[in-house]
């Protein structure tokens, strides 16, 4: 892509509006939210829409009242995605939608019908996300799948038992390509993604890379050889790094193009607080998002956990959401991030609350 159709491209998704449903007070059971792919950028019922999210990883384990109030909160601050795990072990508690061996797990695939089906009525797009992992007899289970049979089944049970909300997208494997036991192989990933179409052909699907810029095999191999609906990165998290997110999502789109093939750039899990040494504070996460519009990229997410380095892990943030709801958990820099954030895709939101 020439530097010009770049400049335009970033200039577009600046203007992109944060769309929400208009039949968002429609009853749960009607779905009412279509999430789609145009080119380089996302859909919400055919209006382009620039994602900006918020991680919700153990959402389901928080109580329906405690996620309605964060939904609020989300939407109020203009927040229209969220990503939620279907396999998430935490701090002693499995809330996971499908277990070990890919089956349904209740209440929790209760509780992200549900969640999907609020999300749909509210005009919320759902990150879905699976993730492999091994299992090592004598020890605590991890949150994953352990081989390519339970991630079928996992699949398949919630591809069928969501399929009428079209609200949301499957990212199959949280950093597929880190080589521990998260990975999964290019053909496995191929399998899945066709496994989908074959279930619900109008499914968006993606499956994300692990903490590092895409080079271009790491590009071809996604959009070409697995089948990709889009990209979803999750950059390096150092100090250095908000600064770069234009100049690589830029890249990103410059060889896409190159290889006759654009699809969306989505910013599915920058740095968080809590996390290492750099502790990135209101004016790195501004930063790193306003990068992301400029960059041409199709969205970005708030992410946010627990404390690494403490004995409970306290503030968990999306962690751990059984007792204390998510936007109570944030701290000063957090809040002083979130009622900032909307600005950096549309300059004039209205009033922050």
């Amino acid at each position: 892509m020439k530097a010009s159709r770049l400049l335009k491209s970033a200039s577009a998704a600046v203007g992109l509006s944060m769309a929400v449903s208009s039949a968002a007070d429609a009853p749960a059971s009607q779905p009412s939210t279509v999430l789609g792919v145009e080119g380089s950028r996302f859909t919400l019922n055919q209006a382009p829409t620039f994602l900006l999210g918020f991680s919700a990883y153990g959402a389901l384990g928080a109580p329906e009242e405690s996620l309605r109030h964060d939904l609020d909160d989300a939407q109020r601050f203009g927040f229209n995605w969220l990503r939620v795990w279907a396999t998430w072990v935490a701090f002693g508690q499995d809330v996971s939608a499908v277990g070990a061996d890919g089956q349904a797990r209740e209440p929790f695939l209760g509780r992200l019908r549900w969640l999907v089906a609020e999300c749909d009525r509210r005009g919320l797009a759902v990150d879905i996300t699976l993730a492999r992992a091994r299992r090592t007899p004598g020890r605590p289970a991890d949150s994953g799948l352990p081989d390519i049979d339970a991630h079928r089944r996992a699949v398949a049970v919630l591809v069928t038992g969501l399929r009428p909300h079209r609200n949301w997208y499957l990212d199959l494997a949280n950093e597929r390509d880190v080589e521990d036991a998260r990975y999964v192989p290019a053909e496995e990933l191929r399998e899945l993604r066709e496994q989908v179409r074959r279930l619900d052909p109008a499914r968006r699907v993606t499956a994300s890379f692990g903490g590092h810029d895409l080079r271009e095999d790491d590009i071809r191999e996604a959009v070409l050889t697995i089948g990709l609906d889009f990209l979803a990165v999750h950059r390096p998290r150092t100090a250095d790094s908000p600064g770069q997110t234009e100049a690589r999502t830029l890249a990103v789109l410059a060889q896409l193009q190159d290889l006759g093939h654009v699809v969306p750039v989505h910013h599915q899990e920058p740095f968080r607080r809590g996390y290492g040494p750099w502790g990135p504070v209101a004016a790195d996460f501004l930063t790193d998002l306003r990068g992301a519009v400029a960059g041409g990229a199709a969205g970005w997410c708030f992410h946010n956990g627990s404390r690494r380095g403490t004995p409970d892990g306290q503030p968990r943030r999306s962690f751990d959401l059984r007792d204390r709801r998510l936007f109570d958990q944030l701290d000063g820099e957090e809040l002083a991030f979130v009622r900032e954030a909307a600005r950096c895709v549309d300059p004039e939101p209205g009033p922050a609350p």
